[in-house]
C-alpha cells in the first residue's frame, strides 16, 4: 500500500473526541495518588525505623549488625577489645595536641609535638600486631569452626577508635574479665 491508498481508505470508526481520547490517557496506574498528609506520615514512619535499626546496632543486636561485625566471634573480639586499654584509641586527641603545639613557633616545641606523635602511632601499630596475634589465637581456640581471615585488622581498627566512637557501643567496662 502506498500513502495515496491509506489516505483514500476508511478507518471503519469515527475520530474519538478530544475528551474521550485525554481519558484514556490517564497518568501512569503504577504511580501512587499520595497526598501530603500520606507524603509526611510515609516519611515520619521511614525516620522512625531508620532510628530503631540504627539504635540496634549500636545495642549490639545481630540482626541489625552489618555482616562486617556480626557472629560470636566478632562478638569477643569486641568485647575483648572493650575490656582493655590501648593506646591507639588516644592517637586521636594526641592530634590535636601535637596540632596546637605546631602553631607555637619554638622548633623545639614543634620537633617535640612531632616526635610525640610518631612515638604514639608506632606504639599503635606495636599494640595493633600483637593484639592482632592474640586475637587469632584465642579465636581459633574459642571458635573452631571460625574464620580467622581479617580478625586482627578487625580487632586492631576497633582499638584504634575512640572508646567513646566505638560502634556498636562498648557493651563492658574496662578491666572486665568475664567475656
Amino acid at each position: 500500500m502506498t500513502n495515496t491508498e491509506d489516505s483514500s481508505q476508511k478507518k471503519g470508526r469515527p475520530t474519538p473526541k478530544r475528551k474521550e481520547a485525554e481519558s484514556k490517557r490517564n497518568v501512569s496506574s503504577l504511580a501512587p495518588a499520595v497526598s501530603k498528609e500520606d507524603k509526611k506520615r510515609a516519611k515520619a514512619a521511614g525516620l522512625a525505623q531508620r532510628q530503631a535499626a540504627r539504635a540496634a546496632y549500636l545495642r549490639g543486636d545481630e540482626n541489625a549488625l552489618p555482616a562486617r561485625d556480626r557472629g560470636p566471634a566478632k562478638r569477643f573480639i569486641r568485647n575483648y577489645v572493650d575490656s582493655r586499654r590501648s593506646v591507639g584509641e588516644y592517637f586521636l586527641p594526641i592530634i590535636f595536641v601535637v596540632l596546637v603545639l605546631t602553631l607555637i613557633p619554638v622548633a623545639a616545641v614543634q620537633l617535640g609535638a612531632i616526635a610525640l606523635m610518631y612515638t604514639v602511632l608506632a606504639i599503635a601499630v606495636i599494640d595493633g600486631f600483637f593484639l592482632s596475634r592474640k586475637m587469632k589465637k584465642l579465636v581459633a581456640e574459642k571458635f573452631p569452626n571460625e574464620v580467622t581471615k581479617g580478625i586482627g585488622m578487625y580487632a586492631w581498627l576497633r582499638s584504634t577508635q575512640m572508646r567513646r566512637l566505638r560502634a556498636p557501643k562498648p557493651m563492658h567496662k574496662v578491666g572486665d574479665t568475664n567475656l
